[in-house]
């Protein structure tokens, strides 16, 4: 008997070890990045120093810089004491990518075997902790002169590592790269809806919600937002939409007692109950290339686009139900706060910083915005040029903004426009940065490099 009860107890403790184990851990504030711009997409980390100047040629600053085969604009995550990216190495020799401010929709043509990895990095010393193949084999659709066939940023919550490959999948792995489980989508071809023959690959990042995992796919044909079990990548819901291509991620927002996924669009920006998938709001119009993700606080969700006309930003209530479309030239109504009509970002994600709304535009314009009442506070160029892809981060009363050359510009947070300093990365830009202990790392088009105060 006593033998019984002893073995009855060994496997009761081997199961809660077990537990204790898989119990997904909540982001530690400062610390953990988990997915595109961090905690749901807010682009902020607090409580830690970060650095105002750097010289990566000199290695001024620079904890480290790690190169990464490939080409990818997959931005570093953080958990812990690790950085996670993916890239997609190609057959040529040298792929190439085109930075600058110009129009060309050309795809690149490019039909030789990839290879997409996932690389985890120590994060004190970039030294890697694993290279690990994910797939190999022709791209199923073609990416534009600046785009990637990693763009996607990986999501995880401490025990589940996500990465979405567009037209080859959705992938889960364990924190050490072991493949858990593998969605497959068809093709999703994505590019400019006016000429569907450009294609510009895959671009919007997963996320991750209490064991849930949300993509979004606004693609030329089939349009959807669908919710996947995080451990066995089972299809929970999936809602279709009637959207054109679309390259921002969904974010996660909790108001009234209700979980809510957000997603930006064109024809359809809108809130997606997280349980069901059932439509809670929709928007319809703003900028046909939307590219930015949906931020949140102060009651609003903050959306912008910037392709097309009207290029707008929009203060939306967080409580907003059903159509709330604005008609004729209206700016506002009973769900939508306030607008600012020609101020929108076309590529980088806005950044809300205490009480300012700061947005970035693709040319290199700065506005910062009251929060609440969408009055204007500042507007400036930054530099002399350029193309502002990478979304603005912040922390320690500062702003961080890259051009595509490589420039980051830093910005004291406030009312009136102050400029720190000017860094060089001495490569191409496109990836947002991350932020983890006043360390930012940054993804260029040949490295990850960190940089510290």
């Amino acid at each position: 008997m006593a033998s019984k009860f002893a073995s009855v107890a060994a496997a009761a403790c081997v199961l809660v070890s077990v537990a204790l184990l898989a119990r997904t851990e909540d982001p530690k504030p400062g610390v953990d990045w988990p997915s595109f711009r961090g905690h749901r997409a807010a682009g902020v980390a607090e409580g830690f120093r970060t650095p105002e100047t750097w010289d990566v040629a000199t290695g001024k600053g620079v904890q480290w810089k790690s190169p990464i085969e490939g080409l990818g604009h997959s931005s570093p995550v953080v958990w812990r004491d690790r950085i996670y990216v993916t890239t997609a190495i190609s057959g040529k020799g040298d792929a190439g990518l085109k930075p600058g401010l110009y129009g060309n929709i050309d795809s690149v043509a490019d039909d030789t075997p990839h290879t997409w990895k996932l690389i985890a990095l120590d994060k004190k010393s970039g030294k890697t902790i694993y290279n690990r193949t994910i797939l190999s084999g022709v791209p199923a659709v073609k990416r534009h002169l600046k785009s990637t066939h990693a763009n996607a940023t990986l999501a995880t919550d401490g025990t589940t590592i996500i990465a979405m490959l567009g037209s080859e999948g959705l992938y889960a792995f364990d924190m050490n790269g072991k493949q858990l489980w593998k969605q497959d989508f068809g093709v999703l071809d994505s590019g400019f809806f006016q000429a569907p023959a450009y294609q510009w690959e895959f671009s919007s990042s997963p996320i991750i919600h209490d064991g849930v995992v949300i993509v979004l796919a606004d693609v030329q044909k089939g349009s959807f937002v669908a919710a996947h079990d995080a451990k066995t990548g089972k299809q929970l819901w999936r809602t279709d939409r009637t959207d054109v291509p679309t390259f921002g991620s969904p974010t996660i927002h909790q108001a009234g007692g209700r979980t809510m996924v957000l997603v930006n669009g064109w024809r359809h920006t809108g809130a997606y109950d997280f349980k069901t998938g059932a439509e809670i709001w929709k928007l319809n119009g703003g900028g046909d290339i939307p590219t930015p993700t949906p931020i949140t606080g102060h009651g609003f969700v903050y959306i912008t686009n910037a392709h097309g006309k009207s290029s707008p930003v929009y203060a939306i209530k967080e409580t907003a139900k059903g159509d709330i479309s604005l008609q004729g030239d209206a700016t506002t109504n009973e769900h939508v706060a306030w607008t600012a009509p020609q101020s929108g970002s076309y590529m980088s994600t806005p950044v809300l910083y205490g009480d300012l709304l700061y947005v970035t535009r693709w040319q290199g314009i700065l506005l910062a915005f009251d929060a609440r009442t969408g009055e204007r506070a500042y507007q400036q160029r930054l530099g002399e040029g350029g193309a502002f892809t990478a979304s603005t981060v912040a922390g320690d009363g500062k702003l961080y903004i890259a051009n595509e050359d490589g420039d980051v510009f830093v910005i004291k947070a406030g009312r009136t426009f102050e400029q720190v300093a000017k860094n060089t990365m001495g490569e191409s830009l496109f990836a947002t940065p991350a932020i983890s202990e006043g360390v930012i790392y940054f993804r260029t088009s040949r490295s990850v490099i960190a940089v510290r105060r």
